[in-house]
């Protein structure tokens, strides 16, 4: 098994406005992508990576002159690994909204000459899939060999299914969930509190001021990291271990280990990530509920992908994004009698389990896309 090797990001402009579910409408945009592999003659062997929350189109390979540049999920794509980049011609777009490349708030609004801040306009899961489709029309691919993501990138992934059913032959859906539950939008509502309470925040137009709402990220990131570990992962490898060799009594000062992975994740995230982003993406998990439209029938919505083959992947510690929720999807299937396979994997790690090297997990995927190439 190899990697793909040093990569470039790849950007497509759009001059046709995309129309946004929330009715609002994107008069133009661009998105950033990186492919790995090669695309055949047929141009059959295409496969989707969609992202989660703080990734981005950079799945896979390095950047050149950058250490510590690898793909987020370098060690499922590249040769001879599970989604193998000498058969199929990989492709990773960077959503609208973030703060990799794609059009979102740190641009300028074409209306106002100054960056779109807080005005940038909401999207959702379904208006990621549709630009990702205009990508794909712009490529000159028609129909996808699969489409695959874990988490938030996981509902992009079923999505597709349900918005362009005749586009994408299979669909890989790990860690994910047919809807957020109310404990996982509180979650996120407490993140974004954290951020627009931030005193740099200014209203989401804190560009204008020269300043960052680091204080408010920080937080948001610890809140959201907490959620991705499971209490034996957690306890594990920090357990309660202090910092020190004894108390320091401070109800302000680090004394646990936990407390210090805690803050350097936070410290770490708020100096890359853009604020108005994280707000826009928790959103947009927080929208996402297919069967919604179908009087809340999930077996009623998954109708529309008869024409697609699945494979669900939970994790049994995930807490965040649980097998219940996998399981639900998978029901909804087998009501439509659409072909689904299901794995559900004894992995201690919890909701990072999907972007992590556990070897059942990969056979898995492996085995579902040897079973694609043939």
């Amino acid at each position: 098994m190899g990697s793909v090797g040093q990569v470039t990001p790849q950007e497509m402009h759009f001059s046709e406005p995309l129309p946004l579910k929330s009715g609002a409408v994107l008069p133009s945009y661009r998105l950033v992508y990186e492919t790995y592999g090669t695309l055949n003659a047929q141009r059959s062997n295409a496969v989707l990576v969609c992202h989660a929350l703080n990734a981005s189109h950079h799945v896979a390979g390095t950047y050149a002159g950058q250490e510590r540049s690898e793909g987020w999920w370098d060690n499922l794509v590249g040769p001879g690994k599970p989604l193998d980049t000498d058969r199929f011609f990989v492709i990773g777009v960077n959503n609208l909204g973030s703060c990799f490349g794609s059009t979102g708030p740190r641009d300028v609004h074409p209306a106002t000459g100054r960056a779109w801040g807080a005005d940038f306009p909401v999207v959702t899961v379904e208006d990621w899939v549709d630009a990702q489709a205009r990508l794909l029309d712009a490529l000159g691919i028609g129909q996808l060999a699969a489409v695959i993501g874990g988490s938030l990138g996981g509902m992009q992934a079923l999505s597709w299914t349900l918005r362009h059913p005749q586009r994408v032959r299979h669909c890989v859906a790990v860690a994910t969930a047919p809807k957020l539950s109310a404990q996982n939008i509180a979650f996120n509502e407490v993140a974004r509190r954290a951020i627009v309470t931030d005193p740099d925040f200014h209203g989401g137009h804190f560009y204008a001021h020269g300043v960052l709402p680091r204080r408010g990220l920080r937080v948001a990131r610890m809140i959201g990291h907490i959620t991705y570990l499971s209490d034996d992962a957690m306890e594990q490898k920090f357990g309660r271990e202090l910092r020190a060799a004894e108390f320091g009594y401070s109800t302000q000062d680090i004394e646990f280990q936990i407390e210090s992975y805690l803050r350097y994740q936070g410290d770490k995230f708020s100096e890359y990530f853009d604020a108005n982003t994280y707000l826009l993406i928790t959103r947009a998990l927080d929208y996402f509920d297919p069967a919604r439209e179908h009087g809340g029938d999930l077996s009623r919505a998954f109708a529309a992908a008869r024409s697609c083959r699945f494979l669900v992947v939970s994790f049994t510690t995930d807490w965040r994004f649980s097998p219940a929720r996998s399981r639900e999807i998978v029901k909804a299937l087998v009501d439509n009698r659409i072909a689904v396979s299901y794995a559900e994997i004894a992995a201690p790690h919890g909701h990072d389990a999907f972007l992590l090297d556990d070897a059942r997990y990969h056979r898995v995927v492996r085995a579902w896309f040897d079973r694609i190439a043939t």
